[in-house]
C-alpha cells in the first residue's frame, strides 16, 4: 500500500468541484456506484442527512453528492426536508440521473432556513466546472471548510491496484458517536453495498469515532463510501479494510489536529485493558478532559489529570496496576509503573514539560488487566476556542 496524491479524485470514476464565497460554499461530487453511509446518532438529526439515508437505503447506491457550508439545515421542519430534496432535485437535473441517487449534506449553523436562491444560482457553475485533477478534489474540499483551517484529503493505492480516497470537514462540534462532521470516501473497487457497509463502520469505530475536540455530537454528522468498480478489481475483503482504515484515520487526525483554536495534536494509547470498550472510553476520556486539554496547552506537566480521565472513564481498572508515560517523537518519560510512582523530581517534570510544549504529545496508560488496546486523537483546549465559538454567527 502507498500513499497517493489527489484525494477523492485520486479514485477512478471520481469527478469533483467546489465553490467557496466567504461562510458560503458549494461543492459537488460524481461517481456511481454501490455504496454505503453512517450517519449521526444525535436524536436530533439534519434534514440533508434524513433525505440521503432514505435515498441510500432505498437504492443501495449512489451518483453523486451535493453538499454545502454555511447553513446546516438542521432544526428546519418540513422545509428543511423539502430545501434538500430541492438540493438533490438541482443536481440530478444536471447531471441526468436520478434524484433518488442524490445524497445531500450540509453544514454550518443550526437553526436556519437553506438560502436556497444561492444554491440554485451557483450548482450549475459547480457542476459545470467537474474534473478529476487533485486540484477538483482539494476545490470539493474547501468548498465545505466552515471554521477550518485547512482542507483534508487522503488517498492510497492498494497492492492490488485499487484505489481508496476521500475528503472530511471538521474542526468543532466533534465528539460524533459515528463520524465527523461531513466524510466522502470512494474506491475503484468492484465491491457490493453490504461489503461497503460492514467495512464502513468498523473503519469509523477506529477512526472517526476515536476523535475528540469539544465533546459535542453534531446534528449533521455523515460519512458516505462508493464504489465506483472503475478498476474492476474485486480485492480482498481483509486487503480493502486495512486501506480504508488508514484513509479514514488519516482523516480523522487531520480533524483533531485542526480543532478550533487547537495548537498541538493529543494522541491517548491506552493498553491492557480488560476489554475493547474499557480501552476505547478510557482513551477517549483523556482526549476529552477539559483539563488534560488545557494543562497540554499550557506545557503544564499535571500528569494527573490523565489518571483521574481514565479513573472516571467507566472503564474496569485497578489503580494498583496502571502505567502512565508521556511521550513526543523519541522522548518518552515514565511516570507510574503498576501504580507506583516512579520519579517527581524536578527534573523528570522538567523533562515532561519540555514533552508537552511540543505539536504532538502521545500519552500512553497500560490499565495492566487485559490485552485489549485502543488510540484516541484530540487537541489542546486554547483561548481561540472560546473566541470562535462565542463569535460563531456574529
Amino acid at each position: 500500500m502507498k500513499q497517493v496524491d489527489g484525494g477523492a479524485c485520486a479514485v477512478k470514476g471520481v469527478r469533483a468541484s467546489g465553490i467557496k464565497f466567504g461562510k458560503m460554499g458549494l461543492a459537488v461530487i460524481t461517481a456511481e456506484g454501490s455504496a454505503a453511509g453512517v450517519f449521526t446518532r444525535n436524536r436530533v438529526i439534519a434534514a440533508p442527512l434524513i433525505v440521503t439515508r432514505d435515498n441510500l437505503s432505498n437504492n443501495g447506491r449512489l451518483a453523486a453528492v451535493i453538499a454545502n457550508s454555511g447553513n446546516a439545515n438542521a432544526f428546519t421542519g418540513e422545509q428543511g426536508i423539502v430545501d434538500a430534496r430541492e438540493m438533490a432535485h438541482i443536481l440530478a437535473k444536471q447531471l441526468n440521473v436520478s434524484e433518488e441517487l442524490v445524497a445531500v449534506a450540509s453544514t454550518g449553523v443550526i437553526g436556519r432556513k437553506l438560502d436556497m436562491q444561492w444554491i440554485r444560482k451557483h450548482a450549475c457553475e459547480v457542476a459545470g466546472t467537474l474534473g478529476n485533477t487533485p486540484d477538483n478534489s482539494n476545490a470539493a474540499a474547501r468548498a465545505i471548510m466552515t471554521t477550518d483551517l485547512v482542507s483534508k484529503e487522503s488517498a492510497v493505492e492498494l497492492d492490488s491496484g485499487v484505489r481508496i480516497g476521500g475528503i472530511a470537514k471538521g474542526s468543532g462540534m466533534i465528539e460524533p458517536n459515528m463520524g465527523t462532521m461531513l466524510s466522502f470516501i470512494y474506491t475503484d473497487a468492484s465491491l457490493p453495498a453490504d461489503v461497503l457497509d460492514r467495512c464502513l463502520k468498523r473503519s469509523v469505530d477506529k477512526s472517526f469515532n476515536m476523535i475528540v475536540v469539544d465533546g459535542d455530537t453534531s446534528t449533521n454528522d455523515i460519512v458516505l463510501l462508493t464504489a465506483t468498480g472503475a478498476s474492476s478489481i474485486e480485492p480482498q475483503v481483509g486487503e480493502f479494510q486495512i486501506g480504508l482504515d488508514h484513509v479514514l484515520t488519516d482523516l480523522a487526525k487531520m480533524i483533531a489536529r485542526d480543532g478550533e483554536g487547537a495548537t498541538k495534536l493529543i494522541e491517548a494509547q491506552v493498553r491492557g485493558a480488560k476489554t475493547g470498550h474499557d480501552a476505547s472510553i478510557a482513551a477517549k476520556a483523556i482526549v476529552r478532559s477539559p483539563l488534560v486539554k488545557s494543562a497540554v496547552f499550557g506545557n503544564d506537566p499535571n500528569w494527573g489529570r490523565a489518571i483521574a480521565a481514565v479513573g472516571y472513564s467507566g472503564a474496569d481498572i485497578d489503580q494498583d496496576k496502571i502505567s502512565l508515560a508521556f511521550a513526543s517523537g523519541d522522548d518518552v518519560v515514565h511516570l507510574v509503573e503498576r501504580g507506583n510512582i516512579v520519579n517527581s523530581s524536578t527534573s523528570v517534570l522538567e523533562s515532561l514539560q519540555h514533552i508537552m510544549a511540543q505539536d504532538e504529545i502521545i500519552i500512553m496508560v497500560d490499565i495492566g488487566l487485559g490485552k485489549n488496546i485502543a488510540t484516541a486523537w484530540g487537541c489542546d483546549l486554547t483561548y481561540d476556542y472560546v473566541r470562535i465559538n462565542a463569535e460563531y454567527t456574529t
